[in-house]
């Protein structure tokens, strides 16, 4: 049986219904997070990456949305902790928290509100090809600006602009998209920061080209300094810049760590992962399943041995 965290408790899935009337289903000021949990067979334990690190965040852009949760960090990991636990989850997951303003009042406003907090599962698998990698178009949307809607904050109405670029690409053959900023310079993917190699050197935006203050992007980086022995330059990327890249790869919770193949029907390197981005994925793919002692930090044991 499925369920969720909802409105203070655990309960059934199907029990943790909003109102049609929800302020926040209509105003788009909902903020919520991406987990994911890796299964591991042979320790025969559920690892949740990152937990503490996506709910700082949540409560940072909650708090930025005057949106006040009575929850700390830790007491929204032991609800999740708890909630793995009911559903007695033991492969891969994806853990949503998402929340809201629940009010049933039709004022697009960030004050005079409750907000609450709802927590659930999804059998998300393999959001994009991490074997083979993916085909990508450069968008004709342009990345929100950060005095518009700050792309650094998981707000969910931010997020049409994501579905238009990714349905854009979709529909013109791609896996996925690039989204530039308003001055021209590559931003991000729909869901996920980017990486290029040029000559030995990766290089990614920087956090002023309006783009998620990414979780697995600053623990990739850090796997680049110190697994790799390499720099990270951070700073404006020309679009062009792209199709002279020796490789290309996308980070995210979601995305994980994906090679790019091709942008805009340019092939990138060989048309394959190539050196750093495999490297970069075996490290990774390792440590998100408690193989590297080096890297247990990033994880929270779900059950109890």
């Amino acid at each position: 049986m499925e369920y969720a965290f909802f409105e203070g408790k655990i309960v059934p899935i199907e029990e943790a219904k909003i109102s049609i009337m929800t302020n926040s289903f209509h105003y788009g000021t909902a903020i919520f997070e991406g987990i994911r949990a890796y299964w591991n067979e042979e320790h025969g334990q559920l690892y949740l990456l990152f937990a503490r690190q996506h709910y700082e965040r949540l409560l940072q852009n909650a708090k930025a949305l005057f949106m006040e949760l009575k929850y700390s960090v830790q007491e929204l990991v032991d609800i999740t902790l708890e909630l793995l636990r009911t559903c007695e989850i033991k492969e891969d997951v994806y853990i949503r928290p998402i929340a809201y303003f629940k009010d049933l009042k039709l004022t697009p406003k960030l004050i005079d509100y409750t907000p609450e907090i709802a927590i659930y599962t999804y059998k998300f698998g393999r959001y994009l090809n991490t074997s083979k990698g993916i085909r990508v178009k450069v968008s004709s949307w342009r990345r929100n600006d950060d005095n518009s809607i700050p792309s650094r904050w998981k707000v969910a109405g931010a997020y049409i602009n994501s579905a238009l670029a990714k349905t854009e690409a979709i529909m013109a053959g791609y896996d996925e998209a690039v989204l530039l900023n308003g001055d021209g310079f590559v931003s991000e993917g729909s869901g996920e920061n980017i990486f290029l190699v040029r000559n030995g050197k990766v290089i990614t935006p920087s956090m002023s080209q309006h783009i998620l203050e990414g979780i697995t992007r600053k623990a990739v980086i850090n796997l680049i300094n110190k697994e790799l022995i390499l720099e990270v330059e951070e700073r404006s990327v020309a679009r062009s810049e792209l199709y002279l890249a020796d490789e290309i790869f996308m980070t995210g919770t979601a995305a994980e760590i994906t090679p790019v193949v091709e942008v805009d029907n340019r092939k990138i390197g060989d048309g394959s992962a190539g050196d750093i981005t495999s490297k970069l994925q075996d490290i990774y793919f390792k440590a998100v399943r408690g193989y590297i002692d080096r890297y247990k930090s990033w994880l929270t044991p779900v059950y109890e041995k």
